[in-house]
């Protein structure tokens, strides 16, 4: 179990206090859970409400299975209330007791029957929650003959819809499943460890009877296992077929309670120790080619010398010559020209004033 934020403290006051170290076994956990510039998988806690159906706990049981290993269920009731802050103190210290940064609480009762609560925390603290109300649930066991996927595989996730990038509270909805659901932070994917896939979409909604505000959306998640095949047209890719595997899901959202702008913004700070530097006169075309310009100095061919072979030599020689001669017979011209015009003017040329 991870150190609640006050046991923290107190060890370092003790430590502080005696300027005793702890012990090596202890400073190595403490080390684990403070910050890193790398996280590794989010864990998910999952935990029953006051009062909770069979159905909904059905429902924390596959999420558990889908989460596996990164994932931990508790199977007593809580006397928690999310939305409260009561409630979120009871959240946070059991997050924090068991090293986890997610949850998901499952709840009925007659006000808000088959109800779930998400959300994260972020420095020991609730940023965000979501209370979502379920209508269909269809659950792995219902899949029974059904291909699962293996423990610890990524999902692809696909969402269709365009309210979730036009509504900024779907956006903020579908951060949240990216990270309920990611997994393990990997660099590289094989094809192979991609066997199943996660389908989130928004429909039309339905009028809720005596209110004049809009009908809520309903979100239905379908989960299908992939398995690649050689395509038949003789591409190199292989072609992936999928078949439904469980668990669906559609829901409703109810309540949403997200973070102010500066807590996601320090939420969302990542270290300058991990940021890519950007690369100076680099650019990326449609076509995901990369562009580069160089810049280099004015070349003067006239002064760039190259390989000088026999050839050149005596090409060059030759040339010196002729241009030398062009100059004598130019110079020898304009010599007799003035001669000329000196004698018209003078009755003697120029050549015969030292005589």
């Amino acid at each position: 179990m991870a150190p609640t934020s006050q046991q923290t403290k107190s060890s370092r006051v003790k430590s502080i206090a005696t300027g005793k170290q702890p012990k090596a076994r202890v400073a190595r956990y403490l080390k684990t859970t403070e910050s890193q510039l790398v996280e590794g998988a989010r864990s998910v806690l999952l935990m029953k409400g006051i009062r909770c159906s069979d159905a909904m706990a059905t429902v924390l049981k596959d999420m558990r299975a889908i989460n596996a290993p990164h994932s931990k269920l508790l199977t007593k009731n809580n006397v928690i209330i999310p939305f409260s802050d009561e409630g979120q103190q009871s959240i946070e210290f059991l997050t924090t007791k068991n090293d986890c940064s997610l949850f998901a609480v499952a709840s009925h009762n007659k006000k808000r029957p088959n109800n779930l609560v998400m959300g994260r925390t972020f420095d020991r603290h609730i940023i965000d929650m979501v209370e979502l109300g379920i209508v269909r649930y269809k659950s792995l066991k219902d899949y029974g003959g059904a291909p699962k996927k293996r423990i610890g595989s990524k999902p692809m996730m696909l969402f269709v819809g365009d309210r979730w990038h036009l509504d900024h509270q779907y956006r903020r909805l579908q951060n949240l499943f990216l990270d309920f659901y990611r997994g393990d932070p990997v660099e590289k994917l094989v094809m192979s460890g991609l066997d199943h896939i996660m389908v989130f979409t928004i429909a039309d909604g339905i009028p809720v009877p005596g209110s004049d505000s809009d009908p809520l959306p309903a979100i239905h998640q379908r989960t299908y296992y992939s398995k690649l095949k050689k395509d038949p047209a003789g591409g190199k890719a292989p072609i992936p077929f999928l078949t439904p595997s469980g668990p669906d899901l559609d829901f409703r959202v109810r309540r949403t309670e997200y973070a102010a702008p500066d807590v996601w913004k320090a939420a969302m700070k990542q270290p300058a120790a991990i940021k890519k530097k950007a690369k100076k006169n680099h650019t990326t075309n449609i076509f995901g080619e990369t562009v580069g310009r160089l810049h280099l100095d004015k070349q003067d061919i006239d002064r760039m010398q190259g390989r000088k072979v026999k050839a050149l030599r005596i090409a060059a020689k030759i040339e010196g010559e002729e241009e030398k001669q062009a100059v004598e017979s130019e110079l020898e011209r304009e010599e007799a020209e003035t001669n000329k015009q000196f004698r018209q003017t003078f009755g003697f040329g120029a050549d015969e004033m030292g005589r």
